[in-house]
């Protein structure tokens, strides 16, 4: 939990004056999809980075520093719910709470 925190405080910082927190909620919780797919794909935590680069992301580049703080998160989580729960969407969630 406390990276999840850690994460959106350090994507919140300053948005750009075209971009409102509805975008940035949806931009992280697209990393948070791609590195969810990254697992489904049994791709090896230390190589989700440049999988997630592979695919080709729709987000801003600066997004891309939150990579290695949501992969631990979505590697913690039990295989099941990965295939089960849209933790991109309970990310977006939480981030439009705050």
């Amino acid at each position: 939990m406390l990276r999840i925190a850690l994460a959106a405080t350090l994507l919140a910082s300053p948005l750009a004056a075209a971009e409102t927190k509805e975008q940035s909620c949806r931009y992280q919780a697209d990393v948070v999809a791609a590195v969810q797919k990254a697992r489904l794909d049994r791709v090896k935590e230390r190589d989700v980075p440049e999988a997630v680069a592979e695919a080709g992301p729709t987000w801003p580049e600066n997004y891309n520093a939150a990579i290695p703080l949501i992969t631990p998160w979505v590697y913690e989580q039990k295989m099941r719910d990965i295939r089960k729960k849209d933790l991109g969407a309970a990310w977006m969630e939480l981030c439009l709470q705050q």
